[in-house]
């Protein structure tokens, strides 16, 4: 039996209304309810448009829909705003990710809601924060781009957004900690705020490390590709199977023991080597040395000797590689998910280890409207209603 059976998870009655879509909205819901929260996601009746995408954004809606319930419901329609004003009373937080304005536009907004729902706490997650850009919309690779991002990211002349959504996903964490405040806070003051948390803000901050530099510097910045090493020894290196893999050592005890695991205690003799700078100085042999070295042993071997050494490394993995990492896996680091069309596969945990819980899954992504007549039931609508309102295409229930 998991540790959350015993003890009740962090979250546990915190109820969340979810208006959102694509990435940025649904990965703040979904930590929200890997944590315990009840998440309601609330989708037109034809369905999220996010479970229609294809391409990259094929994975989007069964990764970051777990744990969560649909309530599939027309939000323009007259019956659709009454059932939303039954239930905002009623929830503790509401989450959105729309473009400028369109909450407010809907009649959804916080000035409007905290008036019916004085203790709401309502997280809006947005492309800019409070400026001149802040009506402007956005999405994760465009603030890659105007944030200096995918300038660090790809070589000279060709900037290249990360490849995974990592701005979205990060702005998500930091509505998350806006909502924990807030929460917290609402135990004191008895009441709820707006938190926001911006794409934008976020990527700059991000890129606070390498303002920082610039700062400090005469010149400018190069991308990562081009950056001037801090480390002698912080590549990747072929191998004689053509798996590379990236070694990095960072002090110069990492350094004395590569070579003795790699067998180059005469590398231990130049004094020209004894210290990282002195590496630097020596790194247009130096680095072809390593690899020829590594050329000749396989991948198997090279994780081995840097294992038995203790040194940073790791081998380059592809993202289908991990569905059998053997740390993910022993580590229970894996959730099996049933997603919405039947497929069954292993997908990450939120990263969080706590003493007293374990964060599994507790529900597969829905299927649309899959929670809406539990949910309408709740509210004091009965089979019969429920089944109009469907018919009205007002409401949209699943089939069993």
């Amino acid at each position: 039996m998991s540790r959350s059976r015993i003890k009740a998870l962090p979250l546990q009655g915190i109820k969340v209304l979810e208006f959102t879509h694509a990435i940025l909205g649904p990965a703040c819901g979904m930590v929200l309810a890997d944590l315990g929260a009840d998440i309601i996601h609330v989708e037109p009746p034809q369905g999220d448009p996010t479970r229609r995408l294809r391409g990259f954004g094929l994975g989007f809606f069964p990764f970051f829909s777990r744990n969560k319930k649909s309530l599939a419901l027309n939000i323009k329609s007259e019956e659709g705003r009454e059932i939303l004003l039954k239930l905002f009373p009623q929830v503790d937080v509401l989450i959105e990710n729309f473009g400028p304005g369109t909450m407010d536009r809907l009649g959804y907004g916080f000035q409007e809601l905290s008036k019916i729902a004085p203790t709401l706490i309502y997280c809006a997650l947005k492309g800019f924060l409070r400026g001149p850009y802040e009506k402007r919309h956005a999405l994760d690779e465009i603030v890659q781009m105007m944030g200096g991002l995918a300038y660090m990211t790809g070589p000279p002349g060709q900037p290249l957004r990360a490849g995974s959504s990592i701005v979205d996903i990060g702005g998500a964490l930091f509505g998350i900690i806006g909502i924990l405040l807030a929460l917290r806070e609402r135990e004191q003051t008895g009441k709820g705020q707006l938190i926001k948390s911006g794409l934008f803000e976020t990527t700059a901050f991000f890129m606070g490390q390498h303002m920082a530099c610039a700062a400090l510097s005469d010149e400018p910045l190069p991308p990562m590709s081009a950056r001037k090493d801090t480390w002698s020894v912080y590549q990747i290196f072929k191998t004689q199977t053509g798996e590379p893999v990236f070694i990095g050592i960072t002090s110069d005890k990492h350094w004395h023991r590569f070579c003795k695991a790699f067998k180059r205690e005469n590398w231990l003799e130049d004094e020209r080597l004894e210290s990282n700078r002195g590496r630097l100085a020596q790194q247009e042999w130096l680095i072809p040395e390593i690899e020829a070295m590594t050329s000749q042993l396989s991948k198997a071997e090279v994780i081995r000797l840097c294992e038995e050494a203790d040194i940073p490394f790791a081998p380059i993995a592809h993202p289908e590689d991990l569905f059998e990492d053997p740390h993910l896996n022993q580590g229970a680091g894996l959730l099996e998910t049933v997603f919405p069309d039947g497929v069954v596969s292993k997908l990450p945990r939120t990263p969080i280890e706590m003493t007293d819980h374990d964060f599994d899954l507790r529900l597969n992504p829905p299927q649309i409207g899959e929670h809406t007549s539990d949910i309408l039931g709740e509210l004091g609508y009965t089979p019969q209603r429920i089944k109009e309102l469907a018919e009205e295409g007002v409401v949209a229930v699943a089939q069993p």
